[in-house]
């Protein structure tokens, strides 16, 4: 027996929990209308308000991983500045470089 399951583009849902979230039409009425069991579109609004704390979350977690980026190539900067410095001054106590 061939699979008859359907797949729904996650755009798709997500314009069809809108729409439930909106509660202009009552779950029935939106499943009839987009074709599909109303305890689906339950489903999917369960999941959508379950995971809507991560779509914060995300934009939090991404602002922490930018600083913290920002805060590394900063002390990378500092550490060829040292670096360099430090040759340089090898390189004149050496005698490998002229005084200029």
């Amino acid at each position: 027996m061939p699979n008859t399951r359907k797949h729904y583009s996650a755009a798709f849902k997500a314009q069809v929990v809108l729409e439930a979230l909106k509660e202009i039409k009552t779950v029935a009425q939106l499943a009839s209308e987009h074709q599909i069991h109303p305890n689906l579109l339950t489903k999917w609004k369960q999941e959508a308000i379950a995971d809507l704390a991560l779509v914060f979350e995300r934009k939090n977690s991404q602002a922490k991983a930018h600083e913290s980026q920002e805060q590394k190539v900063e002390q990378l900067y500092q550490e060829i500045g040292r670096l360099t410095t430090q040759v340089n001054w090898l390189k004149k106590k050496s005698g490998l470089e002229p005084d200029a």
